[in-house]
């Protein structure tokens, strides 16, 4: 991705559609929040483009850890919060911009040490923030049809019964311990990938590290966390990696900008709600030929942009945004 305002060349890893970020939010000014900071691409590439501070959030340590050898070169122009971006108006105000870019990062993925992938054997933990309950827990203590459901809603599995019954099968004879051990289980009940086709396991490891980090959760308060906290002309830039997190941002966006659908002429005549966003990206924005070159995993990504009004803040049920619940995981 040739932009001037790509972070160096000591980045861990590629920020996901930056470029088109910037180039949408253009011009970058103010106070901006990276609400999933990981080894601070975005707010490298902010900083960068003309924002005079960046406030960057993320619940995993690791991530201000291996930032530690940089950040001091910006100064007072980045402020870092050991937290959850869905509490960031408890952390900042009168933002000019918010950036989340979901799911796992690189650096996550890349550490055998914490379960992400199921390419690495490791421990099968998934844990962003690692504390709590990890996806062994789950595997091993759920019962078949919490987990069947799990991978259903939250992964899209359509083989999650089938799965689910042979992990229950397997527990009966030594615990699930580690992201080989599952994802055998996996590649056991479901035919072999052909070219060019995700891994089996793909979508079962998406399923259990949303579960782990309720990110369904994280991801609905996060939205309402953002309209609590941008200025009015403030930016709310979001990247998504799969079908239902951008189901969720591109409903919620619509919703709050006034754009929900039609009222039937039939239905009592209400109040309508001024508008607290307004839509900047009609469609959903994905990498270029030349990103995908450089950065395959940028290939599912998608960007949404909306700007705040000067509306009051209200939220939204989550209901009206497709947040999927499982049981006891929300």
């Amino acid at each position: 991705m040739a932009d001037k305002a790509h972070p160096s060349d000591d980045a861990p890893h590629i920020p996901v559609l930056l470029g088109p970020i910037l180039r949408t939010c253009a011009p970058i000014k103010g106070v901006w929040l990276d609400g999933t900071f990981g080894a601070g691409g975005y707010t490298r590439g902010f900083l960068e483009a003309g924002a005079d501070k960046v406030i960057g959030v993320d619940r995993d340590p690791l991530a201000f850890e291996m930032a530690a050898e940089w950040i001091d070169g910006y100064g007072d122009r980045i402020e870092t919060v050991a937290g959850v971006f869905s509490r960031m108006d408890e952390y900042a105000s009168d933002l000019d911009g918010v950036v989340l870019d979901l799911g796992v990062s690189s650096m996550q993925l890349d550490m055998a040490e914490r379960g992400f992938s199921f390419m690495r054997d490791g421990p099968l933990d998934m844990r962003m923030s690692q504390d709590g309950p990890s996806a062994a827990d789950i595997v091993n203590t759920s019962d078949e049809a919490e987990i069947a459901n799990i991978l259903y809603n939250y992964g899209e599995e359509r083989a999650s019964r089938r799965i689910a019954r042979a992990i229950v099968r397997e527990r009966a004879s030594a615990p699930i311990t580690t992201t080989l051990q599952l994802t055998e289980i996996i590649e056991g009940c479901l035919p072999r990938a052909k070219p060019k086709q995700s891994h089996p396991a793909t979508r079962s490891f998406q399923a259990l590290r949303i579960a782990v980090n309720d990110e369904y959760g994280e991801l609905f308060n996060g939205l309402m966390a953002a309209e609590r906290a941008l200025k009015p002309g403030g930016l709310l830039a979001v990247v998504t990696f799969h079908s239902i997190e951008d189901r969720m941002v591109k409903r919620f966006m619509q919703a709050r900008a006034g754009r929900s659908g039609s009222v039937s002429r039939y239905a009592p005549e209400m109040e309508k709600e001024i508008p607290a966003f307004e839509l900047i990206t009609r469609k959903a924005v994905g990498p270029d030929d030349d990103e995908l070159a450089i950065n395959p995993r940028s290939r599912s990504a998608k960007l949404r942009v909306a700007r705040r009004t000067e509306a009051p803040a209200a939220g939204i049920a989550s209901k009206l945004i497709g947040m999927p619940t499982v049981g006891g995981h929300r």
